[in-house]
Parts: structure tokens; C-alpha cells; sequence
């Protein structure tokens, strides 16, 4: 009789053969026979979402942790859509509309439109869930894939979004109307369809953004074959970012837009900084006399079991790995080891800064290193593969437990240029601070180390404001993960703004000589 380890290792081997395709994570029920179903889900192998699917999970997660989920998200939405209508559905033209533009965030309601729909919320896993409305869906020439889903295509989805889009998710409908190259490619399906109302809305809006030449085309096109179009700008305030700042690519235009947004609320609460000039030998001695607890709380930020003891003797070079290769916590030693160059590397960035050179140009130029020190021992003792030193990341990456999945591959390599010369033209250093650790965990450009590197990159930017380094404590990893989630996710900065603000003006509190004045000369 055999026993259950050898019943789940049958069992398994049945689930390997479905995972042979690394395009699907998601299964049918039918797919897999019922004694192996139920035994792999009570084993944490699989996870049902909806009666009769299942996605593929990680027994060694955690009750509640939704990586699984929201990694497997829309291979499921894909294969469940085209397995219940055939073909025959799409998207709404919003959901359409914030794929076209690069936005990842897993909906909390994904609608979806199909002349069989049975107007009905399923619900999925972790407060998500499907919306399948019935109702006519556009002919194929209308149609376009993203995420392997039914979508409308990007002129379809202009034309369809509730008006409401351009002010709830203004900066992701004026990437969408950025990405128009000329009116012909927006006016044939105003014209085929006699969309006039729409056709006033996107004169208006094309109009905002400063294109008038798209504008005024479509607004005489329209009105000459005796089109009533009535123009009206859509968005609630003028576009501020100046359209010779934006590029072809919808990350890019995204991140500038957003860059522009935020500013403001962080201008207004970021704290004064010292008047008087630093001494550079002196700012560069408090770095290392705060080495230790900055690694020790970052660190354990990222969930590695570091001690104090741990950190003193990596930083002293009395851990060596070569004694030490069965020691249960190599993986937290090669971290401790990683932070210690890699920091050595970030207080000479430091020095550079100090010495007057544009701190954007500075991180820009060095932060490849940072990052190559940072995981050099994890390669070395083969914790890491060394093409993980190759620099940015050349897969597909996910958050646990976050509704944020980082942008693709390819939008990373749009997307870091674009951050960079951000912070190079920055003049407020409050800005440069928050948004280039917001942005650089936001774009997640590495496989691994994002949130090390952006806290790097945060101090980097104090430094060239005179601010002090400044520690994120672990005690505050919920705080501190929530606030950039719903930057993530709700676009709204605020709270981000204000946990770093606070910490920043705790650190300036620790400088009892230095006088305050207005950091927003």
C-alpha cells in the first residue's frame, strides 16, 4: 500500500505535467483528475479560485499571502474567458485603456463585456473579482490583445471610456492620447461610428496637452460631414508638464506626469533643511558612525535575520564564507557582506555629491555598482547565478502581497533613463528624495535588491539637499509598505510624502546646531 508520500509524489508528478507550459498557471478542473486535485490542494500545491479553477501555489506560503494570486492573475482571467465565451468577449474600454498605457495594477474589479454575459460579480480570490456584463462586442478590427486578454484597441478605448477617466486616471488617459501619432489614426472610427459627443471630448482633451493640430482636425473633419461636435476639455486642470519634456513611450510620459503631480504635495510638507554649508569629512564620519544600525534596520526590512554581532564582523572582514559554508544563515551573511560594499560605494557617491557634482548624474552613473556590490558574495558563494549581476532585470517581477506588478522588462529600460533625468533637472531636493525612492521601487528595474537600492538612492539625494542620513526602522516596515502601496495603486503620494518627511525631520532633530531654513529656495 502506498504510503502518503509517495501518493503525493504521484500526485505531483501529474501537476508537473501541466506546468511543462510555463505560459499557464492556471488550470481547469477537468485538466487534472479529482484524487490528485484534492490532494494537491490540501497540501498547498494548488488553490481553487472560482468552482472548477484552480492556480498553481506555493505550499511554504504564508496563510493570507497573495503572491500566488496576483502572479497568476490575468493567465487566469485569460484562460477562464476564452474557455466560458469562446472568443466572443472583451475588457472594458477602461481596463482596455490602462493596459494600453502600461498600468499593471491588478483590479480589484476586472469588467468584461460578451453578448452570452450573464450580468453577474464572481468573486476571485484576495477582494478581487470578475463583472461579466452582457452586451455587443466590437468587430475585430476594434479588438486588441494585452495580457493575453480580449481588448478593445487603443482608439476604440478613447472613444468608449466613461468621462469620468479623464479626471479619475487623468495621467494614464493623456499617455493614451500621446501615443496617437497623427488625427487620421484616432479619426476613422469617430467617423465610422458617428461618435460626435467623444469627438468633442478628445478635440478638448488632444487640446489640453497642447496638440491643437490633432484638435482642430478632428473637430472640422467631423463638422464636414455635418457632424455636430461640441468641443469641451474633459480634464479638470491644465496638463503642467511641457509636451517637448515627453516621449512616444506611455511609461515614460506616465512617470513624468506623475512626477509633476506629486511634487507639489511634497514641496509643501518636507521639512527645512540647515542653512549652513557641511563639512564634508564630518557628514562623511556620521555615515559610517550610523552604518550599523541603517544595515541592521534595512536589512531586516527585506526579512533577513541580521544581529548586530552579525553585521560587526562582516564589517570588520571576520566572516569568511569559505569557514563558514554550512552556517544556517549564509544567505543572511552574504546580505550583511553585500550592504557593507555596497555602502562603502554609496558613501563615495556621497563624496562626489558633497563635492558639487549634479546628484543625479552621480547615482545615474554609479548605481550599477552599488548594485553589483551589493550581491557579489551571494554569486560568489553560489546563492546567486552571476548572470544576476548583468544589471537590470530580464524577467517578469512581482511584489508580495501587493496589487502593483512592476512594468515589463522592456518599459524598465524606457522607464530608468527617464527617472534619471528626472532627478538631474530636480532643483528641490525634498522631490528628489521621495520620488526617486518612490519611482525606483515603483519601476522595480532589479531582480532583487529594489527596496536596498532605492533606500540607497533616498540618501544619496538627503545628502544633496545637506540633509542627514536618514534610517527607515524596521518597527515601521507596515507603515512604510502601506504608504508606498497606495502610492502604487491609488496614486495618491501623500502618505509616502508625510513617512519620509517625518523621518527626515526626526534625523534633523539629531542635529541640535543646525538652523532651519526654507528648502524650497
Amino acid at each position: 500500500m502506498s504510503t502518503p508520500g509517495e501518493k503525493l509524489a504521484t500526485s505531483l508528478k501529474e501537476l508537473r505535467k501541466l506546468q511543462q507550459d510555463e505560459n499557464i498557471v492556471a488550470i481547469k478542473s477537468s485538466e487534472i483528475n479529482r484524487t490528485h486535485r484534492e490532494r494537491l490542494t490540501k497540501n498547498g500545491f494548488l488553490q481553487e479560485v472560482s468552482k472548477g479553477w484552480y492556480i498553481f501555489t506555493n505550499p511554504n506560503d504564508k496563510p493570507g499571502e497573495s503572491t500566488s494570486w496576483f502572479t497568476s492573475y490575468w493567465n487566469f482571467c485569460s484562460r477562464y474567458l476564452e474557455d466560458k465565451y469562446k472568443g466572443k468577449y472583451c475588457l472594458s474600454p477602461e481596463q482596455s485603456l490602462l493596459l494600453h498605457v502600461g498600468n499593471t495594477i491588478i483590479p480589484e474589479q476586472l469588467i468584461t463585456k460578451s453578448p452570452n454575459g450573464p450580468n453577474k460579480v464572481i468573486p476571485l480570490l484576495y477582494n478581487t473579482e470578475l463583472l461579466e456584463l452582457k452586451g455587443d462586442v466590437p468587430p475585430k478590427e476594434n479588438l486588441d490583445k494585452k495580457n493575453d486578454v480580449r481588448v478593445y484597441n487603443l482608439e476604440s478605448s478613447l472613444i468608449n471610456i466613461q468621462p469620468i477617466m479623464f479626471t479619475s486616471n487623468s495621467n494614464d488617459v493623456r499617455a493614451a492620447l500621446l501615443m496617437i501619432k497623427d488625427a487620421s489614426q484616432i479619426l476613422g472610427p469617430l467617423l465610422d461610428g458617428a461618435h460626435t459627443r467623444p469627438a468633442g471630448r478628445l478635440a478638448g482633451a488632444f487640446r489640453n496637452i497642447g496638440i491643437d493640430k490633432i484638435a482642430d482636425e478632428i473637430v472640422s473633419t467631423m463638422k464636414a460631414l455635418d457632424h455636430d461636435v461640441r468641443e469641451i476639455d474633459p480634464f479638470e486642470e491644465k496638463c503642467v508638464v511641457n509636451l517637448s519634456d515627453l516621449k512616444s513611450s506611455p511609461h515614460v510620459n506616465r512617470i513624468k506626469l506623475k512626477w509633476a503631480k506629486y511634487r507639489e504635495t511634497i514641496v509643501e510638507q518636507f521639512p527645512t533643511g540647515p542653512d549652513q554649508p557641511i563639512k564634508i569629512n564630518e557628514y562623511l564620519n556620521s555615515i559610517d558612525e550610523i552604518y550599523k544600525t541603517d544595515a541592521y534596520h534595512s536589512l531586516s526590512i527585506e526579512r533577513y535575520k541580521v544581529s548586530e554581532e552579525l553585521i560587526e564582523l562582516v564589517s570588520t572582514g571576520e566572516w569568511d564564507v569559505l569557514e563558514n559554508e554550512g552556517h544556517k544563515e549564509l544567505e543572511s551573511a552574504m546580505a550583511a557582506k553585500g550592504y557593507f560594499d555596497a555602502s562603502k560605494e554609496v558613501k563615495s557617491s556621497i563624496e562626489k555629491i558633497l563635492n558639487g557634482t549634479n546628484a543625479g548624474k552621480v547615482v545615474d552613473k554609479d548605481h550599477p555598482t552599488w548594485y553589483q556590490k551589493l550581491f557579489s558574495p551571494s554569486v560568489l558563494s553560489g546563492l546567486c547565478k552571476p548572470s544576476d549581476l548583468a544589471g537590470y532585470r530580464n524577467r517578469p517581477i512581482y511584489i508580495s502581497n501587493s496589487r502593483h506588478v512592476p512594468m515589463s522588462k522592456e518599459a524598465v529600460r524606457d522607464a530608468m533613463p527617464a527617472l534619471f533625468e528626472l532627478l538631474i533637472n530636480e532643483d528641490h531636493a525634498g522631490t528628489r528624495v521621495i520620488l526617486g525612492h518612490f519611482f525606483f521601487v515603483y519601476i522595480h528595474p532589479y531582480s532583487d535588491g529594489n527596496g536596498r537600492m532605492a533606500r540607497f538612492l533616498m540618501n544619496t539625494m538627503l545628502a544633496s539637499g545637506n540633509y542627514p542620513w536618514t534610517v527607515i526602522p524596521v518597527e515601521r516596515r507596515n507603515d512604510y509598505m502601506s504608504a508606498l502601496e497606495e502610492a502604487s495603486v491609488k496614486g495618491n503620494i501623500q502618505p509616502f510624502a508625510k513617512f519620509i518627511s517625518d523621518l527626515v525631520d526626526l534625523s534633523l532633530k539629531g542635529m541640535p546646531e543646525a538652523k532651519l531654513v526654507d528648502s524650497k529656495k
